[in-house]
């Protein structure tokens, strides 16, 4: 069993039942439909209208039983336009802040591959931070992590990004090539960005994995993902999943974004049965059901 993850007054003890991390998006452009659009314009002092929005989601989030509030402004759809680190910013800190200061026991988490936007929200009160790139977009975000002491959680991704910086970043070894076999692909990719945050000096006990789900995988290979996920686990590390809504889910089902909650909860159900620690999902309250039960069967 790993160790325990200690986050300020947090503990989050692996395997004695899984954790639940709700989304926040931050963005005009989320592929489910669900972005926190602001209610007022943005303004020269820091955009109260997405602070406002993302605050009233956090409380349904947290009355719902969500353990972790991921909070992230830029969308990662296919054909989404890439953001600029200081318009990341103004679309994040705000609700960060927001959930600072109502809920300071609240247990955030930033969902960027931008040090900057990193550095600046764990100054605000996010605690974790959760890279979509596992660490290899943004060659100064292992630093950033390390030195605030953040606990990090880092994603295989092999899809083709909308920026052109990331893109030249990254090279041709991690973009669109086929997998030779993917479960081995996968878990070598990790454990190379393991390398990259052992590297900065993250300790073993302050990483999580994500196995990508969606990301840069045909609907097979996310099936077979989760099925096989135990694999990505014995790797010695927690392992988040993240299949809310995605497309995989609507390809095998026929149904769009709005209607792929029974096809979430399959997925997430699963999952847990395979080892995962942590689910990220849109639709906290039925999901926090979905874990409670499959945790009740499977971690007895």
């Amino acid at each position: 069993m790993f160790s325990p993850l200690a986050i300020g007054s947090h503990t989050l003890t692996w395997g004695e039942r899984t954790f639940v991390m709700g989304i926040l998006n931050v963005t005009p452009d989320s592929f489910s439909g669900d972005g926190l659009i602001p209610p007022l314009p943005m303004s020269e002092t820091g955009g109260e209208g997405w602070g406002e929005g993302g605050l009233a989601q956090a409380r349904r989030f947290l009355a719902a039983g969500a353990d972790i509030l991921d909070v992230g402004g830029e969308s990662t759809r296919p054909g989404s336009q890439p953001v600029d680190a200081e318009e990341e910013m103004r679309r994040v800190l705000p609700v960060i802040r927001a959930i600072s200061a109502e809920a300071p026991q609240a247990l955030v988490s930033i969902d960027t591959y931008k040090a900057s936007v990193a550095e600046a929200a764990l100054r605000s009160g996010a605690r974790i931070v959760n890279d979509v790139w596992g660490l290899r977009a943004d060659p100064e975000l292992a630093s950033v992590a390390a030195r605030a002491n953040a606990p990090v959680i880092l994603m295989h991704n092999r899809s083709n990004p909308a920026s052109v910086e990331v893109r030249e970043q990254l090279g041709n070894a991690y973009i669109g090539s086929e997998y030779q076999d993917l479960i081995e692909d996968v878990k070598r990719e990790l454990m190379d960005s393991v390398a990259i945050a052992r590297r900065a000096g993250i300790p073993a006990e302050h990483i999580i994995l994500d196995p990508g789900i969606g990301f840069g995988k045909t609907v097979e290979q996310n099936l077979e993902l989760i099925r096989r996920l135990d694999e990505i686990r014995a790797l010695g590390f927690p392992v988040l999943l993240g299949p809310s809504r995605k497309s995989f889910i609507g390809y095998t089902l026929n149904l769009p974004p709005d209607q792929r909650l029974e096809g979430t909860a399959a997925a997430v159900a699963v999952g847990i049965t395979r080892g995962a620690d942590i689910i990220r999902v849109h639709d906290v309250e039925a999901m926090v059901r979905i874990a409670k039960m499959t945790d009740a069967i499977v971690r007895r």
